[in-house]
């Protein structure tokens, strides 16, 4: 049963169109915020190690706009990406976002390359929000994730100060990244979840738990790292002879395979190069057959 707010393309064959993200259907975010299933994560626009600017801008920039001429209109970032270059970077590409939500998330904080260290201190996390504001050139975050739960600050302070500035206008939505059910049930007590944004892929299913408990609550699953499917594509495997059957390539299938998995998921496949961005996009005109997803299904 496909949970109240979701709404799902009549058919994913393939149409070859010049805005292929719209074949992978829609998802209604919090009962009122509609976006295209398949979205870009804006985190690989920075630098190497996710730390200063990328080393082409201007190839960013391009990014961003390509992946909206190809009908992406869900655009995921953090204040903690670049820090702070992937948010001005869509500014500087996609204000003033006719038709594009800007998803963004706070509560990660950065001492150098690759390395991350979650701060929810209210105070914190309110200068996050009113600083993506700013950076991004909105009064309002349409939706708007705490990045990481902080062991060393009670939730209900956390989610406490986000949903303070839902209150004030400056959020929209709410969502969590990387959190388990327990946590998922414990912060609905708390606040409206409408998003869940966790590591899951084709390969690592840690929190499959997490995703049927989102597809049953109505709430939208965003997987992070969804292209994780090279160890699979093996000449002859399972993974190869799909791809090479549908012409396209190993990580194609395994966003198929997400978008196939629940009418919940929506994948934010990132790349700081738009010949890469056009492959991704093109995986939402794949259909896999009943056969071809439960074979990739019991690879993991």
């Amino acid at each position: 049963m496909i949970p109240p707010g979701i709404a799902l393309a009549s058919d994913m064959t393939s149409v070859q169109s010049d805005r292929p993200a719209a074949a992978s259907g829609t998802l209604t975010i919090g009962g009122d915020l509609p976006v295209t299933r398949l979205g870009f994560g804006a985190m690989r626009i920075t630098g190497k190690g996710i730390w200063g600017p990328p080393a082409d801008p201007d190839e960013s920039v391009r990014v961003l706009r390509r992946a909206v001429d190809l009908g992406v209109d869900l655009i995921d970032t953090a204040d903690s990406y670049g820090p702070y270059f992937s948010e001005d970077l869509i500014r500087d590409a996609l204000h003033p976002y006719d038709g594009v939500t800007i998803a963004t998330k706070g509560g990660l904080t950065r001492s150098g390359p690759d390395e991350w260290a979650p701060v929810g201190r209210p105070e914190y996390l309110r200068q996050c929000v009113e600083m993506s504001l700013r950076r991004l050139g909105v009064e309002r975050i349409d939706l708007y994730q705490l990045h990481r739960i902080d062991p060393a600050v009670p939730l209900a302070d956390q989610l406490g100060v986000l949903k303070d500035m839902q209150g004030e206008g400056k959020i929209r939505h709410l969502g969590l990244s990387e959190v388990t059910v327990e946590q998922l049930d414990e912060a609905r007590q708390l606040i409206e979840v409408v998003s869940v944004q966790n590591l899951y892929n084709l390969v690592n299913r840690t929190h499959e738990a997490v995703v049927d408990y989102c597809e049953a609550a109505g709430i939208a699953f965003i997987p992070w790292f969804p292209l994780a499917a090279a160890e699979l594509a093996r000449p002859g495997s399972v993974l190869d002879e799909a791809a090479r059957r549908h012409e396209a390539s190993p990580s194609q299938l395994a966003l198929a395979w997400l978008l196939r998995r629940s009418p919940v998921i929506l994948p934010i496949p990132g790349t700081g190069s738009v010949a890469h961005l056009e492959e991704n996009v093109a995986a939402a005109e794949l259909s896999l057959t009943d056969e071809e997803f439960a074979a990739l299904t019991a690879l993991a």
